[in-house]
């Protein structure tokens, strides 16, 4: 039985649901999950295990906070050694292939759940009223134990940058 969290997130103000558990500081991270990359290879959340990371979701990477979201994540990942940065959305792979390629996107990997949205649902960030991921970013350390979580209440603002690298500074 899948999980409905009523009224979790707003977007512009109007309310909707979340599928899927609503993840906390010290769960397991579900990692049993193939994603696609932009130029349409499969990969598995967990190739990245050995790595601390920091796993990103949005609605689209072409919008206005999404894509200034991914570009500021870029550029922390360029001052954090042994960090993998993880954006995963709903744009069909060929999209995020292009748009990493005009935003010059190089050191977020971002990743596409639109075959089968098992990751959406796990992670407890799919909004199944329009189709996509609400905007939330996680912290899992390399035991694969969520360190930081923040679901952003309303889909259209950013998220707290800060303190998810902090979290990721705290991990070494």
């Amino acid at each position: 039985m899948t999980t409905l969290r009523k009224n979790a997130v707003t977007f512009h103000g109007e309310k909707f649901d979340l599928e899927g558990p609503e993840l906390k500081v010290g769960d397991k991270a579900p990692t049993d999950f193939v994603l696609t990359r932009g130029d349409m290879t499969p990969t598995a959340i967990k190739d990245y295990s050995k790595n601390v990371r920091i796993i990103a979701t949005v609605p689209s990477l072409d919008t206005s906070v999404c894509d200034l979201e991914a570009r500021r994540f870029n550029e922390e990942a360029a001052k954090i050694p042994n960090v993998k940065i993880i954006t995963v959305s709903m744009d069909l792979p060929f999209a995020l292939g292009r748009w990493c390629a005009a935003a010059g996107i190089d050191k977020v990997l971002t990743l596409s759940d639109y075959k089968e949205r098992n990751f959406a649902r796990a992670w407890g960030v799919w909004v199944p009223a329009m189709a996509l991921l609400t905007r939330a970013v996680f912290v899992v350390d390399r035991e694969e134990t969520i360190r930081y979580v923040q679901y952003v209440p309303e889909m259209t603002h950013h998220p707290d940058y800060e303190k998810a690298i902090e979290a990721v500074r705290r991990l070494g």
